[in-house]
């Protein structure tokens, strides 16, 4: 297929009315899923199955991030929030199943146990991850590799299935892309003081801040006209602009270096809300 319609095909399998009416899901990983889905349909091997194992991997780690939004306490009393917490666990579960399914129609079976080593990887990274984070073992700068590389464990597993012009440069243009795709989503954090926890604002403050700040930050009911005044002296927000602006202009030079212009040009339009935020006024502000 020349036309990219992973999301809309995905959506057969996520948008069930009780789903919807009662539970929120993650947001679509949208820049991953269309950069493995170029990629694939540029494989001679391979392109007959990119809507299928772009489709898959997709679903997979919709249900993991699904997943990842069930509370770990079970305190809520109230139906609603019961019942929301229920049906996150039962969605992740069935959107994770869907790819066995698809996959072992279709014949599949390699790809089956590919990606699913690359599950147990995903959930070994996010231990440590978690761990680090109860010991307060993590600097801002692990926070964001961490992060990063547990976003694209599930679609680096694709780099043994690539032809060789593209195996050494899959995994260095997703870094890149969930780099920029991380720093996105920790711009939105730094706006909204209330989800400042485990930020990359948070462990930024907590070894750079004073001890009274660095208390103030850890606090379980924190005083949010404080937390901003700490946040505006640390310059969370124009940092992490600063950060983007820089992962930007590296991936742009790496795909300046590309032998297919095609693909080059395709993973530019990929990119390009990136490009499109960052020249927006407040953003060229921060910067």
């Amino acid at each position: 297929m020349n036309s990219y319609r992973i999301p809309e095909m995905a959506r057969k399998y996520m948008d069930y009315d009780m789903i919807r009416q009662h539970t929120d899901l993650p947001v679509f990983p949208e820049f991953r899923t269309h950069l493995l889905y170029a990629f694939l349909s540029r494989h001679s091997s391979l392109s007959g199955y990119s809507e299928l194992f772009s489709l898959v991997t997709s679903l997979v780690q919709i249900g993991m991030d699904t997943h990842d939004l069930v509370s770990i306490t079970n305190n809520a009393k109230e139906t609603k929030a019961a019942r929301s917490r229920q049906l996150k666990v039962l969605a992740g579960d069935y959107f994770s199943s869907r790819f066995y399914y698809l996959l072992s129609h279709a014949g599949q079976i390699e790809l089956i146990g590919i990606l699913s080593n690359a599950i147990c990887e995903v959930n070994r990274k996010k231990m440590n991850l978690y761990q680090r984070m109860r010991q307060l073992n993590l600097t801002a700068d692990d926070y964001i590799k961490l992060s990063v590389e547990i976003r694209a464990q599930l679609y680096l597993a694709f780099a043994c299935l690539m032809e060789e012009s593209l195996r050494h440069t899959w995994p260095e243009v997703l870094g890149l892309f969930t780099q920029c795709e991380v720093l996105l989503l920790e711009i939105g954090r730094s706006e909204s003081v209330q989800q400042y926890r485990d930020s990359w604002g948070y462990w930024h403050i907590l070894h750079q801040a004073s001890k009274e700040e660095g208390k103030h930050v850890q606090a379980e009911d924190p005083d949010y006209a404080k937390l901003r005044s700490i946040w505006l002296k640390y310059k969370i927000t124009p940092q992490l602009y600063q950060m983007l602006d820089s992962c930007m202009k590296q991936l742009q030079d790496k795909l300046q270096t590309l032998e297919s212009k095609e693909l080059a040009k395709e993973l530019q339009l990929i990119g390009e809300p990136f490009a499109r935020y960052l020249s927006t006024p407040k953003a060229l502000e921060e910067i």
